[in-house]
């Protein structure tokens, strides 16, 4: 699989931005985000009053057998005894999957070629969402369908920044923004984490007071993980179970913290290198993990990566990314459509569009 052409550069030509009053919109330039420091990221205040008010929610109790049941449709027939997983123990209250399915816009305000998140403006952006929402609520009637915002919010750049580490950390203002349009269109929301020479425990507890927000979840990208020192771009990086279990435990003491549902945690693959030890990969009651099949080419290619690195390692949810662009660039030039995408064992619950 190719290496995905979204790395961020610094030097790259900003797109212009608009302002978002109401919103809350800081002005802040790209090259600035690169240089946002942690002290920065864990002392500014939100000015976005509106995205982070939080009212507390009293969610009923987990319906079990509701649950069984749906684990078990989203199987889909499989017979190999892989999936739904066994063992696995059940979420808090307030658990989003399998309940619904969550379709997702990705991408970056600060670019148009990482994704139909920044590529649009706002407006048109949220109405195209609502028309795939729409889509995959007729293609699988009886799953309801959550809309969400993916916004990477720590980008792997071509720039080394003062610090070296070849990684920018988005403004907080452009997070608040992600997080005013997503409750226009009733969506939640993923902040995205690609560390390049950092790591994720660095980079992580920066965003803990959106992890607070029960809107909010996270996602990581292991293509852009360079633990051995090579520039991000050149080589697909890697995550083992080891640090997707940090990432859990911390999502996971947020919770029982704040007193929160459970949250979705996303890991982006397209190789079996990319993830490693995938067996030793903990799950708690207090998050939801999705392992996204991500990766773009033709029909024929992405049925293989999900058959070849997604179903034969069940961790516990699957997830699907669609490619606007580069899923039509070779014959037969077709983005797989919804009724298509649910063919896969087992049925992908996250849906994500780049």
């Amino acid at each position: 699989m190719k290496l995905k052409n979204i790395i961020f550069s610094a030097n790259f030509l900003l797109i212009s931005l608009i302002v978002f009053t109401s919103c809350g919109q800081s002005n802040t330039s790209a090259k600035d985000a690169g240089k946002t420091t942690a002290k920065t990221a864990t002392t500014t205040t939100t000015t976005t009053e509106t995205a982070t008010v939080i009212h507390p929610v009293i969610y009923p109790p987990l319906n079990k057998k509701r649950y069984d049941s749906l684990m078990k449709r989203m199987a889909h027939g499989d017979t190999t005894g892989r999936w739904p997983v066994k063992n696995a123990p059940y979420p808090l209250p307030g658990v989003i999957l399998p309940f619904k399915r969550v379709v997702a816009y990705y991408g970056n305000l600060y670019s148009k070629k990482m994704g139909i998140l920044g590529e649009l403006p706002p407006n048109e952006m949220l109405a195209r969402l609502h028309e795939e929402v729409t889509n995959w609520q007729k293609a699988d009637p009886s799953t309801p369908v959550q809309p969400a915002l993916h916004y990477i919010a720590v980008v792997a750049s071509g720039d080394p920044g003062k610090d070296h580490l070849y990684r920018h950390r988005m403004p907080l203002k452009q997070i608040d923004t992600i997080l005013c349009l997503a409750k226009k269109a009733h969506a939640i929301v993923f902040l995205d984490i690609q560390v390049s020479l950092s790591n994720i425990r660095a980079e992580l507890p920066l965003l803990e007071k959106y992890i607070e927000m029960p809107q909010v979840h996270i996602g990581i990208d292991p293509e852009f993980s360079m633990k051995d020192g090579t520039l991000p771009g050149r080589k697909i990086g890697t995550f083992d179970a080891a640090d997707i279990n940090y990432v859990s435990d911390y999502l996971a003491n947020v919770v029982r913290k704040y007193n929160l549902p459970p949250k979705i945690f996303i890991v982006h693959r397209f190789t079996r290198k990319m993830v490693t030890n995938y067996k030793e990969i903990k799950l708690h009651k207090e998050i939801q993990f999705v392992m996204n099949m991500d990766g773009w080419g033709e029909p024929d290619l992405k049925t293989g990566t999900y058959r070849n690195f997604i179903y034969p390692e069940p961790v516990q949810f699957t997830g699907f990314k669609l490619f606007y662009k580069n899923d039509i660039k070779k014959a037969p030039h077709h983005m797989l459509t919804p009724q298509e995408v649910l063919k896969y064992k087992p049925y992908p619950m996250y849906i994500q569009y780049q």
